[in-house]
């Protein structure tokens, strides 16, 4: 309670209030510890920094806020909790606020706006439903932000600071892989200048400019020595769903994805084209199917009971994932250290042993160039057709694969 050796009160109303009482007096630990507290929530006043409240709710909670009028309107800021804050921090932030308040600023207004911000999970939300949804990857991206991201969902946007964005970086490149956390960085810096363009964010980007991590590209193909081995374990795989994949992701150059969700009727086989619709470039790509190529799909379309090339137990219907067969012809091989997707840049590097060149490579893989891209686009499918053709039997002597499976007659 206030003794009577405390500064003469004088007569305050805050805002809401019907009655006037005297509630003024000098702040100290000990006069505000004595405060008791009402029914209702009782507001005292310091007799030293204008604007410094201290409110009592009917609990005995107390709370420091600064009441100043702003542009004319009544504005409540709340500065701390008594006792964790002090008088003294009390004073300084209300000091602090009355400053901004002189210089026409408005803090209750930047705290509602604060208040009112987006959370990173409310952001990931609109992302994914109006962005992130409508890619060939949306699923890794979805996998993305609930492995690294997920944890800052309830934050403000404004409270993730540059300095989180390069701490996380860190951690995740520590425990989980540099290549990881340089992919985390891009969708959290993706999802921030998505906020800016589409959803009026004004501020700042906390992961542009982090400094990603080294990545060294990956050159691993099957070298010619391999070609026999490979060659023999794939004949010998006895799954012919697996094996039949794995030969037409390595004549065809395609990505995984797209040979896996391949679908008769995107298969011409009177002009020996296979049309993906969507590739991860986001574009329609026409890819020349060989001899070879065209040997296998012919005999499982006279099998095919369904719309897949490769049909599988998958909720998509088509096959789905590999790994298991893959590492069956791998251990039958006696190769190691060799992707799925290497497949792909080994059909690459055998058009390139065979002197074609960079244009037509590109074509043949659905590459997107910003300087090439017009060039391939004037190509035709027969110099496309002529270095694939040329490749394929390439890696197909090498292989020794005369008498296997993928040889005319052979199945």
């Amino acid at each position: 309670m206030i003794t009577q050796n405390s500064p003469k009160l004088v007569e305050f109303k805050p805002k809401g209030s019907t009655t006037v009482e005297p509630r003024r007096f000098h702040f100290t630990k000990k006069a505000i510890e004595q405060l008791k507290s009402g029914e209702k929530k009782i507001y005292w006043h310091d007799d030293q920094v204008s604007g410094l409240t201290v409110a009592v709710t009917p609990n005995g909670t107390k709370t420091f806020f600064l009441y100043r009028k702003v542009a004319g309107r009544p504005e409540r800021i709340k500065l701390g909790r008594f006792p964790a804050m002090t008088v003294d921090q009390a004073r300084g932030r209300a000091q602090g606020e009355n400053s901004r308040i002189e210089k026409g600023e408005n803090p209750a207004q930047d705290r509602r706006a604060i208040r009112n911000e987006h959370t990173l999970g409310e952001l990931w939300a609109k992302y994914f439903a109006e962005y992130a949804q409508y890619k060939r990857t949306a699923a890794k991206i979805e996998g993305m932000f609930n492995l690294y991201l997920k944890e800052w969902q309830l934050r403000k946007l404004s409270s993730i600071t540059h300095s989180d964005v390069v701490r996380l970086h860190d951690q995740i490149g520590r425990t989980r892989g540099k290549i990881v956390a340089n992919r985390a960085v891009e969708l959290l810096c993706s999802m921030f200048n998505q906020a800016r363009e589409r959803w009026s964010w004004a501020g700042d980007n906390p992961a542009a400019d982090v400094q990603a991590f080294p990545e060294k590209k990956r050159e691993r193909f099957i070298q010619p020595d391999e070609l026999p081995r490979f060659f023999q374990a794939l004949n010998d795989e006895p799954n012919t769903t697996i094996r039949d994949y794995i030969f037409i992701s390595l004549v065809t150059g395609a990505r995984r994805a797209n040979v896996q969700a391949m679908k008769w009727a995107e298969i011409n086989f009177d002009r020996a084209t296979w049309t993906i619709p969507r590739t991860k470039n986001e574009d329609e790509v026409t890819i020349a199917l060989t001899d070879a190529a065209l040997r296998v799909l012919h005999a499982r379309k006279a099998e095919a009971t369904g719309p897949w090339v490769f049909p599988g137990d998958s909720a998509s219907g088509h096959l789905q994932e590999p790994k298991t067969g893959w590492k069956r012809i791998l251990v039958r091989a006696g190769i190691g250290d060799l992707r799925i997707h290497d497949l792909r840049r080994t059909f690459g590097a055998y058009q390139a042993c065979s002197g074609s060149s960079l244009p037509i490579i590109g074509r043949s893989l659905g590459h997107k160039s910003l300087t090439a891209t017009q060039i391939y686009a004037r190509l035709n499918l027969d110099p496309v057709r002529a270095s694939v053709s040329k490749a394929v039997d390439k890696m197909l002597l090498a292989g020794g694969v005369a008498g296997l499976l993928y040889t005319e007659g052979k199945r």
